[in-house]
């Protein structure tokens, strides 16, 4: 072996080994137990960034181990390709977005293989490609013909400069992001999964997922939002009524004035006789729509001069139009308790409305006044007439029962989860496959014209979908009457790509989106991982989609699932300095870090450090994984992003950290070059650390505890180098090049050919002696007159006898004792000797 372990030649060797022995396809034919390791697949945005590597690590250390332990293992990669950034990049650039995209794709394929991930490429897959979209519309129309998909007039973000629809997301202080137009409310028809019609058992899906993360598990259970009301009318003073649901009937004494959204007939008919109330709703249509910006938001409202009669009081509530309300979410319109809802306590604070305590701790608390917010949680009933007294639970079911006796409103089970709504006006995006004739209305495409292809020639210097101005591409014939029809312009929202690529990976035929059998054989994923930020969405659509597909029989799978893991961030430092009045960032390789800050390489000057954040481009905190590849090799990097850090928490990257797990790589391979074949004589204890260190190791990949297996190799390596020369030293290096090799794969390859046969890939897991993982030795403390004179190690087990005659046979001990008369021994088997004297 030579002196040093050169990386640069290492990995590429290795590399193309894997890759001419095909070590990492999965063979479906295979009788061997099943794995399916899958890391969330990235966008293609032009560069691996370091989250990427670690997340990609983890996945790749535990699909190395179990094709060690005899498992046939699939571990995939793939391109979430479709996008608004490559839409964006040929309208900045003047690129095409096919060609941006795959370029791209390029560019991150070479880099993932640099880090030699046990990726089977063979089934590398791209969303924007014909071959996967095509089936994707065979899906969806599959949705379609089981009553799964519909399409309806509903309120969207439209840019008038931009002419496209806008997610609420990309709607900033009521702009649009990219033109800074203000933007509006438009009805547009738009396309829909029925994912309402599985929001039961989504729910109770979640019960089963027991090894899901449970800050996951409720966000989802949250989102879906289940929830027991009461939904009723109250009468209006202009002979009308209006309809409203409160999760809290409970609270119906609190009641200070009922809320209607800017687009609830009510507020439409009296804004044709006020053009305040005009105004006033075009300011609200002007606003956000998520439910982080209302609660985010002023509460403004507009009083509409109507009343409504409180069914139990009374009483006259003033009618708001008011912002927070949306049309979307329940009936439009909402009972207003300010003093047990935060929205309405803000709304009544401002317009100095009635805030009234109808639940407190207790009886006492009934007259205590509010601290500046409202309270929502439980107690007892207070200022509450026939409710007084009772508990939460108790004072929502006498409610509803009085409503539901007096025939004025009914007891009813809603959700918070709405359908998807899932068109999307843009180019770049799977073509949905109907066709729109004026005899025959909306026509599905036959599935025998799919893939509906996206057109190359599209033009972006104007704003808005390059599919609805294309002069040839939306004009077809109708397939059912053969008149003159249009193409469906709006292409499918890219999360509906990321909902069943898992199943594609498992199953590839060219006829059909999968093959039922192969994906009972794989799936559910045994292993995904990825950032809590797709905890709902992704997470939630796959699990519908899943579940929406084998409602239909195309699959007997309905978790995709089985195990989730959420990785940290990477963070890093951030270098600035004011510039102008504002705020200029450096990257990492522009600093030289010193004990007392830093400074600029380029001028010396003193540079401001910052928070550790995470990276990210616009504070230029991010560390270039192919250069700290070529600096320090590949398995640096992927030990680094192992170490220290448990692997759900954030791990701070640091220039002395990837360099001490540089040192170790050629610590390991000094070690390495000390096997010695030949080498004679037995370590017991050596052996013993060796067994529990491989049972041990193996446990903690198998629950992802990365870290703790780095620690344990760590401390296995310095036994290890201590232990005199031996058979057992020999075999120990050997077993920790195994130990090593999921992790350090081209390290273990490079030494594993010095004293191996084959490739350390294609190499088993090392066997565990259950004899040795048992201690049959202890150490005996040895204390004279209460102090810490000696250690002994014996059997375990020892009489007390044999323990006290070789305690007193130690030089140390007689030494302390000096002569002295022992008065006392006392002996704790198994722990320790006292010698009184």
């Amino acid at each position: 072996m030579t002196e040093r372990f050169d990386p640069a030649q290492a990995d590429v060797r290795w590399q193309a080994a894997w890759d001419e022995a095909q070590c990492f396809k999965a063979d479906d034919t295979s009788t061997k137990p099943r794995s399916y390791v899958l890391e969330m697949f990235p966008y293609p945005s032009g560069r691996i960034h370091i989250g990427h590597v670690r997340n990609y690590t983890m996945g790749d250390v535990l699909a190395r181990y179990k094709r060690m332990r005899g498992h046939e293992v699939l571990h995939p990669m793939g391109w979430d390709a479709f996008g608004m950034p490559a839409e964006n990049a040929a309208m900045e650039k003047g690129v095409h977005p096919g060609g941006w995209t795959r370029d791209n794709i390029a560019n991150m394929k070479a880099q993932l293989k640099r880090l030699g991930f046990a990726l089977d490429w063979s089934r590398e897959l791209a969303t924007c490609e014909p071959d996967y979209y095509g089936h994707e519309q065979a899906l969806f129309l599959d949705m379609y013909a089981h009553g799964l998909v519909y399409r309806k007039e509903s309120a969207v973000n439209w840019d008038p400069v931009d002419m496209t629809v806008l997610a609420n997301e990309q709607v900033i202080d009521g702009r649009g992001w990219r033109s800074g137009a203000l933007v509006e409310k438009r009805k547009l028809n738009q396309w829909f999964l029925k994912i309402t019609d599985f929001a039961d058992e989504l729910l109770e899906g979640l019960g089963n997922l027991d090894k899901w993360p449970e800050k996951v598990r409720t966000m989802q259970e949250n989102w879906i939002g289940k929830s027991q009301g009461l939904q009723f009318s109250f009468d209006l003073s202009d002979g009308g009524s209006v309809e409203v649901y409160s999760t809290r009937p409970d609270t119906i004494f609190g009641a200070s004035f009922v809320a209607v959204a800017a687009d609830h007939p009510i507020a439409q008919g009296v804004a044709k006789d006020s053009a305040e109330a005009q105004e006033f709703i075009a300011e609200c249509k002007r606003g956000g729509t998520t439910a982080a910006e209302l609660e985010t938001a002023e509460k403004l409202g507009f009083d509409t001069g109507i009343t409504a009669k409180h069914p139990f009081t009374g009483a006259d509530l003033p009618v708001f139009i008011a912002n927070f309300v949306l049309m979307d979410y329940g009936t439009g319109a909402v009972m207003a308790v300010p003093g047990h809802d935060q929205r309405d306590f803000e709304f009544a604070t401002k317009y100095e409305l009635p805030i009234l305590r109808v639940v407190a701790a207790n009886a006492d608390d009934a007259d205590k006044p509010f601290a500046g917010e409202a309270e929502a949680g439980d107690g007892v009933l207070v200022h509450s007439d026939f409710l007084n007294g009772m508990s939460v639970a108790e004072a929502k079911a006498e409610v509803i029962r009085r409503a539901q006796d007096g025939g004025w409103g009914e007891g009813k089970t809603v959700w918070r989860l709405r359908d998807w709504g899932i068109s999307r006006q843009r180019y770049w995006g799977t073509p949905i496959p109907f066709i729109h004739c004026e005899v025959c209305g909306v026509v599905p495409v036959p599935k025998k014209h799919l893939p509906v292809t996206l057109p190359e020639d599209v033009d972006f210097q104007t704003p808005g979908n390059p599919l609805e101005r294309h002069p040839t591409w939306k004009h077809v014939d109708c397939p059912q009457c053969g008149h003159a029809a249009r193409r469906e312009t709006d292409t499918l929202d890219t999360f509906a790509d990321s909902s069943w690529y898992f199943l594609r990976f498992a199953s590839q035929p060219g006829d059909k989106p999968f093959d039922k059998e192969a994906i009972a054989k794989w799936l559910p994923v045994e292993q995904y991982i990825g950032g809590i930020e797709h905890a709902i969405l992704h997470l939630l659509y796959a699990r519908f989609w899943t579940r929406a597909l084998a409602r239909i029989g195309l699959v007997d799978v309905k978790e995709p699932f089985a195990s989730l893991f959420t990785q940290g961030m990477v963070t890093h430092e951030v270098y600035s300095r004011k510039e102008g009045g504002r705020d200029v960032y450096f990257a990492p390789s522009e600093i030289t870090r010193t004990a007392d800050g830093a400074t600029l390489k380029a001028d010396g000057s003193t540079i401001e450090v910052g928070k550790v954040i995470k990276m990210s481009k616009s504070k230029k905190n991010v560390v270039d994984p192919d250069e700290i590849v070529a600096t320090y090799g590949a398995d640096a990097i992927r030990w680094f992003m192992l170490s220290d850090s448990p692997p759900e928490r954030d791990l701070p990257w640091s220039e002395a950290g990837i360099e001490g797990c540089a040192r170790f790589v050629q610590r390991l391979w000094r070690l390495f070059a000390q096997f010695d074949a030949s080498a004679e004589g037995e370590d017991k204890a050596l052996d013993r650390k060796l067994h529990q260190t491989i049972a041990a190791v193996a446990e903690d990949i198998e629950s992802l505890g990365f870290n703790k297996a780095v620690a344990r190799i760590y401390e296995l390596t310095g036994a290890v180098e201590k232990a005199k020369p031996s058979a057992s030293r020999s075999t120990a290096i050997r077993e920790l090049l195994l130990l090593i090799a999921p992790m350090m794969p081209h390290l273990a390859e490079e030494a594993y050919a010095t004293f191996g046969k084959g490739l350390v890939a294609e190499a088993l897991w090392p066997e565990v002696d259950p004899a040795l993982l048992v201690e049959d030795e202890v150490t005996i403390a040895v204390q004279v007159k209460g102090k810490l004179r000696d250690t002994l190690t014996v059997a375990k087990g020892a009489s007390k006898e044999d323990l006290e005659a070789l305690a007193l046979a130690s030089e140390k001990v007689q030494r302390a004792i000096d002569g002295a008369e022992i008065r006392k021994v006392i002996v704790v088997p198994d722990r320790l000797v006292n010698i009184v004297a």
